[in-house]
């Protein structure tokens, strides 16, 4: 069974950080495009970002890019998102999912729970 489980998220001022964390457990995150995407009430789902491992791409997401850094840690089995700047628009539910990088995009079969993040002006 699949699972993955996001934490870090919370309330943070404008300009501030946050690090989200996700734990995957079912598939190794070195063998599978994993990323995060946001939905806020009222808008379209979002994808923040993207990281394929074995295709050595990083894909963000266009209202993020130079503001976050995805990341993995193999051991741990594990894909972090650094958040920087952080602007009111930002809040979301972010949720972490892993799939298949395909034709330039990620394309996602397992999502976690998500985590709220609130960035306050």
């Amino acid at each position: 069974e699949v699972q993955l489980v996001e934490s870090g998220g919370g309330l943070v001022q404008a300009g501030g950080s946050l690090r989200l964390s996700c734990a995957v457990s079912g598939l190794s995150v070195a063998d599978r495009a994993i990323g995060w995407f946001r939905h806020a009430p009222g808008k379209e789902r979002e994808g923040v970002s993207c990281i394929s491992s074995s295709d050595g791409v990083i894909d963000d997401g266009d209202s993020v890019k130079g503001r976050v850094t995805i990341s993995t840690n193999n051991v741990k089995n594990t894909v972090y998102l650094q958040m920087n700047s952080l602007k009111p628009e930002d809040t979301a539910v972010y949720y972490c999912a892993a799939g298949i990088y395909v034709d330039g995009r990620c394309w996602y079969e397992y999502w976690g729970q998500g985590t709220q993040v609130t960035v306050s002006s």
